[in-house]
């Protein structure tokens, strides 16, 4: 996760240091591209930073923030932006490690909000001292499919069922490829709703039985159970629903994809299982 490095000192009016000051949770107020605007020592704390550091971006060697899998983060831009244009709050877990440090993890909430008439983004860091409650019922805003939290349990809770079941466990991974160019061309309002129109044919293409999540900001992913064979078929079924032609705004659209797909009777674990498919995908 890294953020942008500001210029100048934000210019914010005193009462927001009073307030932030205050606070018993972490704080941090950014813009659209992610940069740190205001912040407080909790915050800090938790992220286990001096508070110049949040605001400049800088971060120091053997610092890292990664999910509760050990993948790494999304980009703070990625995350502002995808809150600012939904409107929604979106929940994540981070885990901060730093060499020398006991490891901290960390439940953030991002909310969007106005601030001086500016469209900010409002993280609130709490620590987690027990595991992460799974009922929290956390959905992706833009397509309202399960995000990245509920995949990851779901996907263990695959795996565990497939090592006691004697059963199967498959981890699809359908990446949009050039999500970021057809943003740039058609503006981010297309870029959504080719998101959405992709969600809802997987959701109500594939099998009831299977988990259809949004993995990041431009992959989703589908956790699926079977007594034999291979992930191939559930696959390219994914494919063959995803990447029909489909008319956005006043083109006719046809997502270029990559699909990666990885099954296993339980044995790996959901890490291991996250990063061949990810493997997979990038070749």
């Amino acid at each position: 996760m890294s953020v942008l490095g500001v210029t100048a000192p934000s210019q914010l009016p005193p009462v927001w240091d009073e307030l932030i000051t205050g606070l018993t949770v972490g704080m941090l107020l950014t813009d659209e591209r992610g940069q740190v605007l205001a912040t407080n020592d909790v915050a800090a704390d938790l992220m286990q930073l001096a508070k110049s550091d949040l605001l400049t971006g800088n971060r120091p060697s053997g610092w890292t923030v990664r999910d509760d899998t050990g993948a790494p983060m999304p980009d703070w831009a990625d995350l502002a932006g995808q809150v600012l244009r939904a409107g929604s709050p979106l929940s994540t877990p981070m885990v901060i490690e730093r060499t020398g440090q006991p490891r901290t993890r960390i439940w953030a909430d991002y909310h969007a909000v106005e601030v001086q008439g500016r469209r900010r983004v409002l993280i609130l860091l709490q620590s987690v001292h027990t595991d992460v409650s799974h009922s929290r019922g956390l959905r992706d805003p833009l397509t309202g499919l399960p995000g990245r939290v509920l995949l990851l349990d779901r996907l263990e809770q695959s795996l565990v069922r497939a090592r006691t079941r004697g059963t199967l466990s498959t981890l699809v991974l359908v990446d949009v490829h050039r999500l970021a160019d057809f943003n740039g061309e058609h503006g981010f309002d297309r870029g959504d709703e080719l998101l959405t129109t992709l969600a809802a044919r997987l959701r109500e293409g594939l099998s009831d039985e299977y988990t259809v999540a949004r993995f990041g900001g431009d992959e989703f992913a589908v956790v699926a159970e079977h007594p034999n064979g291979a992930g191939e078929q559930i696959a390219e079924h994914a494919r063959e629903l995803a990447s029909w032609p489909m008319r956005i705004g006043r083109r006719r659209v046809q997502p270029a994809l990559r699909v990666s797909w990885v099954t296993t009777d339980g044995q790996a674990s959901v890490h291991s299982v996250l990063s061949r498919a990810e493997q997979q995908l990038a070749r």
